[in-house]
């Protein structure tokens, strides 16, 4: 059964991490979000699941202005993957137990494939606080970016950070 946000709450308080969030509609889009957001602090993200044939799974967390190359991200010195396209809505489901329009890093809580490769966008992790879904797309949370380095690296994972001005 996958995680709930209070099930992710509690990992935070478990682990020491300080977060703000903050309650909306529900947004599924960079646009939504702009439009509804608000004074909250810290940089706005976006998030990728792709997929290539080998099945090697990548969630790629962005600013949320970043524009992404796929191609160029594939042949590029930071990843040995093939081809790249969005993951499936039933894979993302099965591997980050979240639905569509929910695509968060917080999703690792329910990640059981430790094969994941995990991109951080060097650019976003220039703000201090950085904003994310908590698993669903009806609030949002703001965590330090250290933090976010520190619930990652909880679960095993050490992302690759990229910079994808020079992609």
């Amino acid at each position: 059964m996958p995680a709930t946000e209070q099930d992710l709450y509690a990992l935070f308080d478990e682990l020491g991490i300080e977060t703000k969030l903050f309650r909306h509609a529900p947004l599924f889009t960079v646009e939504e979000s702009q439009n509804l957001r608000g004074e909250i602090e810290g940089g706005h993200c976006k998030n990728l699941f792709l997929k290539d044939k080998k099945n090697n799974f990548i969630l790629a967390v962005l600013s949320e202005e970043r524009k992404v190359d796929l191609k160029a991200l594939f042949k590029s010195d930071h990843l040995n993957v093939g081809r790249l396209s969005f993951a499936s809505a039933d894979r993302m489901v099965d591997m980050l137990g979240i639905e569509p329009g929910s695509v968060t890093p917080f999703s690792l809580i329910n990640v059981t494939h430790k094969d994941l490769i995990v991109i951080l966008d060097k650019g976003m992790m220039e703000h201090e606080y950085l904003n994310y879904h908590p698993l669903h797309n009806e609030a949002t949370t703001t965590i330090h970016r250290d933090d976010l380095l520190k619930f990652i690296g909880h679960f095993g994972f050490d992302p690759i950070i990229i910079d994808f001005d020079t992609l």
